[in-house]
């Protein structure tokens, strides 16, 4: 059995996520089916891991196992054009047996995008959050300067997630502010929970707003109580970048 290693770029607004549901449309099951057809046998792929609906992924990392003897090129040619439009296969590689995409994983990087302006964007509302009111960003760079290093992010996770430890090990995490209102939060670790971005996000323009003070975000995390925490950011404006084995 060959492995088969799958870089991926999808816009997740019309998909409930990435990971095969009964009753909604997943990345997982469009890809799955296209593999199907190519190959002419069933297929299990497995992702590096499982972004929510409407998130999107410019460096989603996937592997299956396949007794095809379909090209490596013919991969990538062939799923995109089975594939919609709205999904695209960025590079096909062989990788070793044992190789699995999540499971392999080191670390991963996530980005969320903020335009921060008094006018709606007809053009961004699928890929931004469109926060209308004035931001302090200064102060949320702040807040994000406490991220780096070992936490426990009990209080930023979502119901629903995968039980067990929710220490995570962060090696980056900072705002950008370009021209325009446009705001990019970017955050690297060894492994994320389900909602966690986004819960931070929501928390940090809370600060923005002047509804908390930085030094909230160091307390939270020492809380442990989801409860405490700012509002889950809109799903549009989150998307995975690269993982890293």
């Amino acid at each position: 059995m060959r492995n088969i290693r799958l870089l991926l770029e999808y816009d997740g607004t019309a998909y409930h996520g990435w990971q095969r549901q009964k009753n909604a449309l997943t990345i997982q099951e469009v890809v799955e089916t296209a593999l199907a057809r190519l190959t002419g046998e069933p297929v299990k792929v497995l992702g590096s891991g499982r972004t929510d609906a409407g998130v999107h992924a410019w460096g989603q990392v996937a592997n299956f196992k396949t007794s095809s003897h379909i090209p490596l090129k013919a991969f990538s040619a062939g799923l995109n054009s089975l594939l919609p439009r709205d999904i695209a296969v960025l590079d096909a590689a062989e990788a070793p047996p044992d190789f699995h995409a999540r499971k392999s994983a080191r670390i991963k990087t996530y980005e969320y995008r903020i335009l921060n302006r008094t006018a709606p964007s007809p053009l961004n509302r699928r890929y931004a959050w469109v926060v209308r009111y004035l931001l302090n960003v200064a102060a949320m760079a702040q807040a994000a300067a406490v991220l780096p290093g070992e936490h426990d992010f009990s209080a930023f996770r979502a119901s629903g997630g995968t039980p067990g430890s929710a220490v995570r090990q962060v090696q980056a995490a900072a705002w950008r502010q370009g021209e325009g209102g446009r705001l990019r939060f970017s955050i690297t670790a060894n492994g994320f929970l389900r909602g966690m971005v986004r819960s931070l996000v929501g928390t940090m323009v809370e600060i923005g707003q002047g509804k908390r003070p930085p030094a909230d975000l160091l307390d939270l995390l020492r809380s442990g109580d989801r409860r405490l925490a700012g509002p889950t950011a809109p799903a549009q404006g989150l998307f995975l970048v690269e993982v890293v084995y």
